[in-house]
């Protein structure tokens, strides 16, 4: 009977020997039992058999690279932190960080361990590093994410544990996994309700977590009239086209393209690189342009940002500035007139002295504040006066009054990119100087020329 506890002693104190590092000359072990090593001198004229150890103890294994060897023992001269794992992903992906990379390191921390030693900090590493990697959208990895929780281990027994949150640390990061797919707008499958299922149980938090994901993301998925797709267009001037599109509130708006990229070569041999230049104007904008005083002159304004998802992109405006009290012309108003422009249930005018409270103020209403109409909107590749001035020239051919009217540009300092052809021609020196007397006169930035 006691032969079997003698032999797992002396396995176990083997896989102590290859841990440590240290050869044991000899062990003693109750019952008379004692070990040897192979290099080790006989006793009483006899040679102890050796005994064949598992080939989980083994730590020569063929075939494994430095990365296999840094995920097998990540505690080894680290604490076990949310750095270690972080350490992970980055040694796999030292050139490039690809989904294929990505993949190598969850199988890789997946054959380490087959209890899945610190899959909670694993998979929190994971999540931060999807980003990088170009994989926060696929739902795929997200599934594979969740395969690295052991199964069938966190599944409440009875009604005490789903009362108590059975292994809360666990169901946390489940639902953090699936918060990162909510806001990625990722609809779970049919592979994660099983997978939930599998770890957690039918009635834990992660899998209510799923249960409203799926409730409401069918029924928001298509109310956006405008969506913004995922992969916007490389080319600048299809980015512009759909910018101002998106811009303008008008669907009879008409965008024109007066400029397309270029790249030409002067007599001296010197390239001058010519910039995109789009407009958008609809027949509204036309009719009140060709109204205008001209006495009163336009601006262009700008550059202002709009945000794509993470694309920024910049426009430029031509407005007017707010018309005056003595030349407002007020329209006419039949109150006879029944049609479609005026109806019983939503009238144009209201004739009635709304009673305000006693602690509104009444000395600013929003309905008071009034702005200059904006005439044209535009996308260039450059926000200097000289690109501009084309886009100008480019509505002269459809408002002639344009001409007669004076332009101000009232421009202020734009992007990298929004810069003028004369200043990427500067050295550092002078670019220095420049940023200088910016910051000195802050106030001074926006330049009106006429």
């Amino acid at each position: 009977m006691n032969a079997p506890r003698h032999l797992f002693r002396i396995q176990c104190i083997g896989c102590v020997t290859r841990f440590l590092g240290t050869p044991v000359q000899r062990v003693t072990l109750t019952g008379g039992a004692h070990l040897q090593t192979p290099g080790s001198q006989h006793r009483n004229g006899q040679f102890l058999r050796s005994f064949h150890c598992s080939a989980v103890c083994s730590t020569n294994r063929p075939n494994q690279t430095e990365f296999e060897k840094a995920v097998e023992h990540p505690t080894q001269h680290k604490d076990k932190t949310l750095i270690t794992h972080d350490d992970l992903f980055e040694r796999a992906a030292r050139d490039s960080k690809t989904k294929a990379d990505f993949n190598r390191v969850v199988d890789v921390f997946n054959k380490a361990d087959i209890r899945r030693r610190g899959h909670v900090e694993f998979i929190y590493a994971a999540l931060k590093k999807m980003p990088e990697f170009g994989v926060e959208r696929d739902i795929a990895i997200y599934n594979k994410l969740l395969d690295v929780f052991p199964k069938e281990v966190f599944v409440p027994q009875n009604f005490i544990q789903r009362m108590f949150n059975h292994y809360p640390r666990q169901q946390e990061c489940g639902v953090q996994l699936l918060e990162q797919m909510e806001n990625y707008g990722i609809t779970p499958n049919v592979e994660t309700k099983v997978l939930l299922a599998q770890i957690f149980g039918e009635k834990s938090h992660p899998m209510r977590k799923y249960q409203r994901i799926m409730y409401w993301f069918p029924r928001f998925k298509h109310t956006n009239p405008f969506p913004v797709p995922h992969v916007l267009p490389s080319d600048p001037v299809e980015l512009a086209r759909f910018s101002l599109t998106r811009i303008a509130d008008d669907p009879d708006a008409k965008v024109t393209i007066y400029q397309y990229p270029s790249t030409d070569i002067t007599e001296t041999g010197q390239e001058v690189t010519r910039p995109h230049i789009l407009g958008i104007q609809s027949p509204d904008q036309r009719s009140l342009l060709a109204k205008h005083n001209p006495c009163r002159p336009v601006y262009v304004e700008g550059p202002f940002p709009l945000w794509l998802r993470k694309t920024c992109v910049h426009y430029f405006l031509l407005k007017a500035d707010p018309i005056p009290p003595e030349e407002k012309v007020e329209e006419d108003f039949d109150r006879e007139l029944i049609g479609p422009e005026q109806s019983l249930f939503y009238p144009q005018r209201v004739e009635l002295d709304l009673e305000r409270d006693i602690g509104d103020d009444e000395s600013f209403s929003v309905d008071d504040v009034e702005e200059g109409l904006v005439y044209a909107m535009c996308m260039a590749g450059q926000g200097d006066q000289a690109t501009l001035s084309q886009w100008i020239s480019g509505l002269q051919e459809t408002c002639p009054i344009l001409g007669q009217i004076p332009t101000v540009f009232r421009l202020e300092s734009g992007p990298r990119e929004l810069q003028t052809s004369s200043d990427a021609q500067q050295t550092p020196e002078q670019e220095v100087e420049i940023d200088q007397i910016i910051e000195d006169e802050p106030q001074r930035s926006q330049r009106v020329n006429q």
